[in-house]
């Protein structure tokens, strides 16, 4: 079973533009993602899949194997498929381009042991905190008792009216998909819940396929605006400084 990482990378984020770029400790912050996927133990190949010559163009300054996509791909998912096209595979996952330190071990939790059919699957992160649970860029997840997504919302889900002894999960920027999946994903329409959640993941809950949630013990620091971008510079820098990285 081959799989191979794709780190989609679009330029003009809403929140940040040029995030891809910018410097983190003396390099773009791609490149520490890119690093930290290539230390996990599970993927022949791992590849940048970007919208913008100027990521293009680092990415080769730092050899780091990246294909060009067009920028009217709508979601990261649909970027994946685009420069998944012409590699051998059976499996892709993709980790999101703003996760600097994500952890090589987690990443590699994705990736199943054996394979059938259709197959499309997302890492979860239990919530620690109230902030956590109310941030609307923390995607809360809920699973059936079979490890399968039932829902996503950036809302905390469930609410907690009969209790509050309920372990809450969020959904970690992480996700493994086969050919078919990918396909499927780009084939079937956006429905209502993911238009008015924006959430691509659940495009799949809507058409009725499934998508495992894996459980994993840590969870991610990812950078989704400027101010998130100062906060993970520190964490890299004392982790740097510890000689963890």
């Amino acid at each position: 079973m081959r799989a191979i990482a794709i780190i989609p990378a679009r330029y003009d984020s809403t929140r940040f533009k040029g995030k891809p770029l910018a410097d983190l400790c003396g390099r773009p912050m791609l490149w520490w993602v890119y690093h930290q996927v290539k230390k996990a133990r599970r993927f022949a190949e791992v590849w940048v899949a970007t919208d913008h010559p100027a990521i293009q163009e680092a990415c080769g300054a730092y050899q780091i194997p990246c294909k060009l996509t067009s920028p009217q791909c709508p979601t990261s998912t649909q970027r994946v498929r685009q420069a998944a096209q012409d590699l051998e595979g059976d499996l892709f996952v993709c980790v999101n381009g703003d996760e600097p330190l994500i952890d090589p071990d987690l990443v590699d939790r994705v990736v199943p042991d054996s394979l059938e059919g259709f197959f499309a699957a997302n890492l979860m992160a239990p919530i620690h905190s109230p902030v956590e649970a109310v941030d609307e860029t923390n995607i809360k997840v809920v699973a059936d008792q079979g490890g399968n997504a039932l829902f996503f919302s950036r809302s905390p889900i469930p609410h907690p009216k009969g209790s509050v002894n309920f372990q809450f999960y969020k959904h970690v920027g992480v996700l493994c998909y086969t050919r078919e999946a990918l396909d499927f994903f780009a084939q079937a329409p956006r429905g209502p819940l993911e238009a008015i959640e924006d959430i691509n993941e659940l495009r799949f809950i809507e058409h009725g396929k499934p998508l495992r949630m894996i459980p994993v013990a840590g969870g991610t620091l990812s950078v989704d605006t400027p101010k998130d971008f100062e906060y993970v510079r520190g964490v890299l820098r004392k982790k740097l400084d510890r000689g963890e990285l």
